[in-house]
């Protein structure tokens, strides 16, 4: 075994001299293990959110979505989109238009996005697994209906057990004539409330597409975009590559992340901002790290003189307690570990912290992931290696020789 190796395992755990070193050296390996285990924590939850929200997105955006460039609608032939679904990753291929509107139901009036979309959608999006009340229906015979978010309904008070009333959407005309209403005015009755996300829950009706575009004054082959679901067997970004090509440089065509990426950004750089703020915590506790080495070398200095005079070097004295110091966060660090892990199997299977009613799930969704054990424990690791280098110099710096008081 490697020579200040063996002396730093040997003095960490020999008895101490002065009771207020254990006690020091304690606090510090605590402190160490608390702050690892913060780290691990608020990494999990950010990671259990990031996967919670992806999977609500994906309820409600598909895995590709391909927009125009410049305006905001677009015709798009059938042979393209035979062409579309012709790509080996394509599964089904959705026409959309959506468009801001204003809504009354029963004198409460609001304004939200109407989105108009083609029998294909409900296959493109999983929106029907986030139904809460009623059912996806937007067509049967003559009869048009919404689905509507939660959110958006409620302050509405829209009943979809109610057979007897319809909401009202009005969209402004482009030019309107002196003699007619400014606005275009259809009504569809409410079938199903779906509850996803709350920028997704509180604005958007879904409406069957031929009307849509009708409300809008477009023509029948006019849409904003084409939503896409893909085969999982095939790479992703090899299939967006594809369709890509094969749309043109006219057109945005967007992943999953993408679609959201501003506010899945804004999630990661809050992350690493916890992150930053955690760790700055533990090099606050890393001080009390400082002083139990520090006892430490003022304990061992005869013992420091010995090894001198045997022809130790400065070097080897130095090694002996940054070893003793990494030693000691090595203790922390996997106590820590083992605490988050301990709280993670908690979190998931009894729900020791909750969540107010009204969001999507009762607990705090965490996901541990292998990564951040490596982040954060070298993270901690050169943190402990660092607040081991004074005491270490100090250390290399006693004479061989020691002048008794």
């Amino acid at each position: 075994m490697n020579f200040p190796l063996k002396i730093a395992k040997r003095y960490l755990f020999a008895k101490k001299s002065t009771n207020a070193i254990n006690i020091i050296t304690g606090i510090s390996v605590f402190g160490v293990t608390i702050g690892t285990a913060a780290l691990v924590i608020v990494l999990s939850v950010f990671n259990g959110f990031e996967d919670l929200l992806t999977s609500l997105f994906n309820n409600f955006n598909p895995d590709i979505k391909v927009t125009p460039i410049e305006g905001k609608v677009f015709t798009i032939d059938s042979t393209k989109i035979v062409d579309l679904e012709a790509l080996q990753g394509v599964e089904v291929v959705a026409k959309t238009l959506e468009e801001v509107a204003f809504f009354e139901y029963r004198k409460t009036q609001l304004f939200g996005v109407v989105k108009g979309v083609d029998s294909q959608y409900k296959r493109v999006s999983d929106i029907d697994s986030s139904i809460v009340e009623g059912d996806f229906l937007l067509e049967k015979g003559t009869k048009k209906f919404a689905v509507i978010g939660h959110t958006i309904a409620s302050r509405l008070g829209i009943n979809v057990q109610d057979d007897f009333e319809s909401l009202a959407i009005f969209m402004a005309k482009k030019n309107p004539s002196k003699m007619s209403s400014p606005f275009r005015k259809l009504f569809a009755k409410p079938s199903g409330l779906f509850k996803i996300q709350q920028d997704f829950d509180s604005k958007y009706i879904l409406t069957p597409l031929a009307f849509t575009q009708q409300l809008l004054g477009y023509k029948k082959g006019e849409i904003s975009a084409l939503e896409i679901r893909l085969n999982t067997s095939v790479d992703a970004k090899e299939t967006q590559a594809a369709i890509k090509n094969l749309m043109g440089e006219k057109f945005h065509v967007k992943d999953g992340y993408e679609q959201e990426e501003a506010f899945l950004k804004l999630m990661n750089m809050e992350k690493w901002l916890f992150f930053a703020l955690f760790t700055f915590m533990i090099i606050i506790i890393a001080f009390n790290l400082i002083g139990a080495l520090w006892m430490m070398v003022l304990e061992k200095k005869h013992d420091i003189a010995i090894l001198k005079s045997m022809g130790a070097r400065d070097n080897t004295i130095r090694n002996i307690f940054l070893n003793q110091g990494l030693f000691l966060c090595g203790i922390g660090v996997l106590s820590g570990f083992l605490l988050a892990i301990i709280i993670y199997i908690l979190q998931k299977t009894v729900g020791i912290v909750t969540i107010p009613e009204g969001f999507v799930v009762d607990t705090y969704p965490m996901e541990i992931r292998f990564f951040d054990f490596l982040k954060v424990g070298a993270t901690v690791l050169v943190i402990g290696l660092l607040a081991s280098l004074p005491s270490a110099m100090k250390a290399g710096q006693i004479p061989a020789m020691i002048q008794e008081e």
